[in-house]
């Protein structure tokens, strides 16, 4: 019986496993990582994510298996991480790369080859089809490529994975109608089956049209401190324009989409992206903005130790553990420049130490600081308004309303 062997088994590659695990098709999940596959095998998820665990259960029931080895079959999908390289800011297709012949070495002729991964325009053409042809394959005979981006955020996942639209980019249209039919067996919107390129280039777009709304708002929020207007009070009111709307601005943006994908466009089109290299400016400069925001309330309050100083939130986003990219680990990184040790930091989605100064009980941290800096807008923090009144708050979310609340 021909089977899927999904390849990477991430924060992507394994609710994609899931889904068409729960969907009745037999699935095999492929990830190097042992400890990882171990603890699936056991029944432990690595991660959170609302609904994953029922999903992860459905697929146990119908069969879901783990393995540190690729299998013979007829149709891989490619999951694995595709970082950047930050002095070049291009992408680093080592991972994909490595995948694709690992597959080549079992892979049924005629097999399907599905790269999920987010890659820069034309890395198929430059990266995968030479591997590929030079193990003497003919592309479309031997072997059929195709590439179909992910589309989901960390937090929505089980829900996006359906109802988010899809697209298949492939050499060849009926082989790509097939792979559509496959993607329906769990996916309600709309597939879209259209060119590798196209595909390559559309996912790319979406993350750096995000990219450069949040930089827009960040920027106003900078114009706004300046001359000490209040940039909430702006949005909201010019968000009542039939066509306007602004984004909130926040400490910086995070995750392995937003604040990496433009990068792939700025390193291979060094001189087209002026406007898109800018907004990766605007944005990676915020958590300096905090920085400095920090700074002029210890001035103001005549604090001198930067330990009285706690950051609430690790995560790069709110209600989710995913610390990938996030605008925190980049405030820490700008206070370590700056000699700023020392800083307490918590957050309750993040069970393990993983910085300097991280509290696991949020009291504790509390008794320990005079400073509260909201850098994640968790619900826990929300539904913990009462017990935080009485400190100093730079809120960077713009989700507390008490009176002498700092802000960006």
């Amino acid at each position: 019986m021909s089977f899927i062997n999904i390849i990477g088994l991430g924060y992507i590659g394994l609710p994609t496993a899931l889904m068409f695990a729960k969907s009745g098709l037999k699935v095999v999940g492929t990830d190097k990582n042992s400890n990882l596959v171990d603890s699936l095998k056991s029944g432990k998820l690595t991660f959170e994510e609302e609904g994953l665990e029922e999903l992860f259960n459905e697929a146990l029931t119908n069969g879901i298996e783990f393995s540190t080895e690729y299998k013979k079959t007829h149709t891989y999908i490619i999951a694995v991480p595709t970082p950047y390289l930050k002095g070049s800011k291009k992408l680093d297709p080592k991972y994909v790369i490595s995948a694709v012949n690992s597959v080549l070495d079992i892979c049924e002729k005629g097999a399907v080859i599905i790269i999920e991964s987010t890659v820069s325009p034309g890395t198929i053409d430059k990266y995968i089809r030479p591997e590929i042809e030079k193990r003497g394959y003919v592309i479309g005979e031997d072997v059929n490529l195709l590439h179909a981006p992910e589309r989901i955020i960390p937090g929505n996942m089980i829900y996006e994975l359906e109802h988010n639209s899809r697209t298949i980019g492939a050499d060849n249209y009926e082989v790509g109608e097939k792979v559509k039919a496959l993607y329906s067996n769990f996916c309600k919107a709309e597939i879209v089956v259209t060119d590798i390129r196209s595909a390559e280039m559309s996912k790319v777009v979406e993350n750096t049209y995000r990219d450069i709304n949040i930089a827009f708002a960040n920027e106003l929020a900078k114009i706004c401190r300046t001359d000490n207007m209040d940039v909430y009070e702006i949005i909201k009111i010019a968000n009542k324009h039939p066509r306007v709307n602004i984004l909130q601005p926040g400490p910086g943006v995070g995750g392995h989409c937003i604040s990496v994908d433009p990068w792939f466009l700025v390193g291979d089109y060094p001189d087209l992206t002026n406007l898109i290299l800018t907004a990766r400016k605007i944005n990676d400069s915020m958590p300096r903005h905090v920085l400095g925001r920090i700074r002029d309330i210890m001035r103001e309050h005549n604090i001198k130790e930067i330990t009285k100083v706690g950051l609430y939130g690790l995560t790069y986003k709110e209600n989710v553990d995913d610390i990938r990219e996030s605008p925190t680990f980049q405030l820490l990184e700008r206070m370590d420049e700056h000699l700023a040790f020392g800083v307490k930091v918590f957050d309750p989605y993040v069970k393990e130490r993983i910085v300097d100064h991280q509290f696991m009980n949020f009291e504790d941290f509390l008794n320990e600081i005079e400073i509260l800096v909201v850098m994640v807008g968790h619900d826990h923090i929300k539904s913990n308004m009462d017990i935080i009144k009485g400190k100093l708050i730079l809120d960077t979310k713009n989700i507390c309303a008490f009176e002498g609340t700092y802000k960006l």
